[in-house]
């Protein structure tokens, strides 16, 4: 389990109090708890590190814990990718991996207990009657007329509904609590309702299922759970959290709730995500545009970034929006210290040495991380032709432009000082080769004379260059937030540049033998990691993150933007 700094916080204020108190004996056991309908994301990135990382900090337990209740939404799959995501995040539940589908014979015997001291009933009212007859925020809600029935009715209808004597629908099990409270989550709250789905790991045996509010707080119980810390949308269930434990008298875990995480430029409803993945607006749960952790994984994000990101967003009690650059910049700032450097070019522009000899090919050493000595150095090759970004070179450059224009001198990465001397273009007027000369006496990048270029540009050599296919991934959604507009769908925000595909990208051949998930730093462009996809025979790299902050330069120009129209408006 990584290393865990103690940190502060209005839970472990709770915890130490519960510690001064002796409430739990000293004990700190927490859970984390995925349904799985669908695949984790960076919004359950930050529950995991919390759960996991206050047992750590206190020297206590995490369990893993799956609220299977639902067997209509549920798949193997899902359970699969849950356990490999935490693991991947580098969490470790030990022995401690449970499911409520473990407790169902327990919950069950619990309803039977809560029939039989009056608290609960079978109701056979419709869906839609239910729903009309719990009332709203304003008006309370209304008694159904199967609210008192004889005890030993409800245990027979309670068994019929067990063996398959009502269809799905015909009849669910209810709490007896108060349809007049404040608070809706306590107008008699269904316990049980009738599901005919097999369920991924108990099969055909149950034809009943217990809602998450019934099952959440008994496995607590069952598991010895201390703090059930929960998202903030679960504090108005707290009161039917206690209400369950109370009234079957079980050993009583305190949940706590915490605002949620909520990022910019994105969607975290799971809902909405398995509309993106079934609609084929993504291809896929682990798309790289998907805030999944999958997706996040693919895309060449680390474990270590996506912990520290949720450290550094912390744990409080007010909703709020998490700026996307904020998790942008911790993988930048993990993967500066751990990604080789590489030179690659996406858009290329062929460059022709002409007094360089014909036949000549130089190994030239180029430093692999120059924030990790260890890394070493590798060789380069370079020849008489060349590729260099066509963004690299303007006929016709602007007053601060620094890079290749006829006439110009620029440092080549690792190599040489080139000068542009000739201009080729094709029948359109495009430019589709330079003609240059190089100063042999500046190899390494440096000249006797001292003179030093404004710019140094990557490359590659022509002859030794691998094509790859570049995937150049930016955000999802076009705007910040893709849920605001009530009168729009999300859908209508999504990005149209938000895949790129290059192909072909040029690459220098020491990533020849790079293998899937292994992450670089296309120098002068961005991060990128090599894709699953990718075979001996192709070579395939998603951009991880950008060289520099671009959301956070646009957030910066908002202000300045709207005070210079403020500006025109008065002038007007």
């Amino acid at each position: 389990m990584p290393e865990t700094e103690a940190k502060r916080n209005f839970i472990t204020e709770i915890i130490d109090e519960h510690n001064e108190t002796d409430r739990y004996q000293g004990r700190v056991h927490t859970r984390f708890p995925p349904e799985p309908n669908g695949y984790l994301h960076i919004g359950h990135a930050k529950s995991i590190c919390l759960n996991f990382g206050i047992a750590q900090q206190y020297g206590g337990l995490c369990n893993l814990r799956f609220d299977d209740t639902n067997p209509a939404k549920e798949e193997q799959e899902y359970i699969d990718a849950i356990i490999d995501d935490v693991r991947w995040l580098g969490y470790d539940w030990g022995v401690r991996l449970f499911f409520a589908s473990d407790y169902f014979d327990q919950l069950y015997d619990m309803a039977v207990d809560l029939i039989r001291i009056g608290r609960a009933y079978v109701d056979q009212l419709s869906p839609d009657e239910i729903r009309a007859y719990r009332g709203t925020l304003t008006a309370p809600g209304i008694e159904s007329p199967y609210r008192d029935r004889p005890v030993e009715e409800n245990l027979a209808l309670f068994e019929k509904m067990r063996a398959g004597g009502f269809q799905e629908g015909e009849a669910v099990l209810r709490a007896k609590i108060d349809m007049s409270s404040g608070n809706i989550n306590l107008r008699d709250p269904v316990m049980y309702r009738i599901l005919d789905t097999p369920h991924p790991r108990t099969g055909d045996t149950w034809r009943i299922y217990p809602m998450y509010d019934f099952a959440h707080g008994q496995s607590d119980s069952l598991e010895g759970i201390t703090h059930s810390i929960c998202t903030l949308e679960y504090e108005d269930h707290r009161p039917l959290y206690d209400w369950y434990l109370d009234n079957i008298e079980l050993y009583h875990p305190q949940q706590i709730e915490f605002a949620r995480l909520n990022l910019s430029h994105t969607v975290l409803s799971k809902r909405k995500l398995i509309r993106l993945v079934q609609e084929g607006y993504v291809d896929g749960w682990d798309d790289p545009r998907m805030p999944t952790i999958s997706g996040l994984r693919r895309r060449g994000y680390t474990p270590e970034a996506i912990r520290e990101f949720c450290d550094e967003v912390g744990v409080g009690k007010v909703k709020g929006v998490v700026a996307l650059h904020k998790l942008e910049y911790h993988i930048r700032h993990d993967l500066n210290k751990r990604a080789n450097r590489v030179m690659a070019v996406l858009n290329p522009l062929r460059v022709v040495i002409e007094n360089y000899p014909e036949d000549l090919t130089e190994e030239l050493d180029a430093i692999n991380n120059p924030e990790d000595a260890s890394a070493g150095t590798r060789k380069v090759p370079f020849a008489k032709v060349l590729y260099i970004e066509r963004e690299d070179f303007i006929e016709d450059p602007p007053r601060k432009f620094f890079r290749l224009a006829p006439g110009r001198e620029v440092r080549l990465r690792y190599a040489y000082f080139i000068t542009c001397q000739e201009v080729i273009k094709d029948a359109n007027g495009e430019v589709i080769e330079l003609r240059c000369t190089y100063d042999p006496e500046t190899r390494g990048g440096s000249a006797p004379d001292g003179r030093r270029p404004k710019a140094t540009l990557h490359w590659v050599a022509a002859a030794h260059a691998i094509e790859a296919e570049a995937r150049l991934y930016d955000t999802l959604f076009s705007v910040e937030n893709p849920e605001a507009d009530r009168d729009q769908d999300f859908t209508a925000f999504i990005n149209p540049q938000s895949l790129q595909v290059v192909h072909p990208a040029l690459v220098e051949p020491s990533l020849a033998t790079a293998q899937p998930g292994d992450r670089f730093q296309f120098e002068r462009l961005a991060y990128f990691v090599v894709d699953a996809d990718s075979t001996s025979e192709r070579l395939v790299f998603n951009r991880t993150v950008t060289l520099r902050d671009q959301w956070k330069k646009q957030q910066k120009k908002q202000p300045r933007r709207r005070k210079q129209r403020r500006a025109k408006r008065s002038q007007s």
